[in-house]
């Protein structure tokens, strides 16, 4: 459990936060933003396929925040030598600063595993928050690419000291 302040990441407990992800990947924001254009809402299923492929590649986690002595599910992230993924699922929870707190909380995690880089392998280059947020760590643009639906998208990556 990574915890700080008001926030922690959680590891998942996969058949219990499928139900508590579902909402958020019905949210054709989220999609949008975090899996390009056109994505359909997912089934609890492929939500079940995302968090099982995900935990095989590195450690995923709910975003929880604490409010009047209770921790609120509010959205996920996964730390992965391969990719960075942090998705604010509530909608009412975005915009305030939580991606910071999870990105700091991810980036300090790296360093005590001793990774030498962390890669953000697409931000799609209408999402310019989230480039922006990752830009604020230090993180640089090492590409730019056109996915199979031809959305373009760019790369980072962050050297960790």
């Amino acid at each position: 459990m990574l915890v700080h302040d008001k926030i922690r990441l959680r590891p998942i407990r996969l058949s219990h936060d499928i139900l508590i992800a579902y909402p958020w990947y019905q949210d054709r924001e989220v999609l949008y933003y975090s899996e390009g254009e056109g994505t359909n809402p997912y089934t609890r299923d492929t939500i079940s396929k995302m968090y099982s492929y995900l935990s095989k590649i590195g450690e995923v986690y709910i975003i929880e925040i604490k409010q009047s002595e209770e921790w609120i599910p509010i959205g996920d992230a996964t730390l992965s030598k391969e990719m960075l993924p942090i998705v604010i699922g509530d909608k009412k929870y975005r915009s305030k600063g939580y991606g910071q707190q999870v990105l700091r909380l991810l980036i300090d995690r790296a360093r005590k595993l001793d990774w030498r880089k962390l890669v953000v392998r697409k931000i799609f280059i209408y999402n310019a928050a989230s480039k922006k947020l990752f830009e604020s760590f230090g993180f640089e643009v090492i590409g730019t690419s056109v996915d199979q639906y031809g959305r373009v998208y760019e790369s980072l990556e962050l050297y960790l000291k």
